[in-house]
């Protein structure tokens, strides 16, 4: 029998002993799990950059997998700690959208709050509820408990308001904006595959902010070195990017910039 994976995203970073002190929680609770590390990097409190990463990871794990995802400026607060059972998948995370865009794309079969206190730290923290709650209950399921035996059913949930590209058809254009910067500074929009072929021809005009990019190419090195171009990245997105360079730092451009991809007359 294959051992439980659990994964886990956080903004608690490396330095500290959060994300560390979690593991050995979840550790003392289901001992087989193998833990992996998605990300502890996202920006401090910043629910949407936690839920776009979670989203592009989630579908390549093991079938069974179970994710902790804390990144939770409301902790303490009375905001509630959930599960979700999305059918291959369980996730544990506070409930201020961190899990909107799996929750978009894999709708979940069952909800719960986590209200049943045995499957918590015996004090829970106002500070830390990574350690004494969401982490306790992501090794629980990942010892083989029901996701119902954490709590009540959880109703409706808060879902964050995603930036979602829209198209013009009477001028075959498409607007979208910038969501995500990677460390490399490839800005990533959330114009998906899909969408952009609705608009793609032979010549495209293409603009970041106040830029115009020239060319799409299939991969960086098929740009001259340092210049920006637009491809698609491994989400099926489109992105600007820079050959051996950062987009961001050439362009001055980050989360938020308006993008649109235009059909020329």
């Amino acid at each position: 029998m294959a051992r439980p994976v659990i994964a886990l995203l956080t903004d608690f970073g490396t330095r500290d002993h959060y994300a560390g002190t979690m593991k050995g929680v979840a550790l003392a609770i289901c001992p087989d799990a193998t833990l992996v590390d998605i990300t502890h990097d996202i920006p401090a409190h910043d629910v949407l950059s936690g839920a776009l990463e979670l989203a592009a990871a989630y579908k390549y794990f093991p079938t069974g997998t179970v994710f902790l995802a804390v990144v939770d400026p409301g902790v303490g607060s009375s905001r509630r700690g959930i599960a979700a059972d999305v059918g291959d998948y369980r996730l544990v995370a506070p409930d201020n959208g961190v899990l909107t865009v799996v929750l978009d794309e894999s709708p979940p079969r069952k909800v719960v709050e986590l209200t049943e206190r045995r499957y918590a730290r015996p004090t829970v923290s106002r500070t830390f509820e990574g350690r004494d709650r969401f982490a306790p209950a992501a090794a629980w399921l990942a010892k083989g408990i029901e996701l119902a035996a954490l709590g009540r059913p959880a109703g409706a949930l808060h879902r964050l308001d995603i930036p979602k590209p829209a198209i013009d058809r009477e001028h075959d254009a498409i607007t979208g904006e910038v969501v995500r910067v990677d460390r490399f500074g490839n800005l990533i929009t959330n114009i998906d595959r899909k969408t952009f072929e609705k608009v793609a021809g032979a010549s495209l005009d293409i603009r970041v902010g106040p830029h115009a990019v020239s060319k799409v190419v299939t991969t960086y090195a098929d740009a001259p070195a340092g210049e920006v171009c637009a491809l698609f990245g491994s989400t099926d997105h489109l992105e600007l990017a820079a050959n051996g360079a950062s987009a961001a730092s050439e362009l001055a451009l980050g989360r938020g910039a308006p993008v649109t991809v235009a059909r020329r007359a």
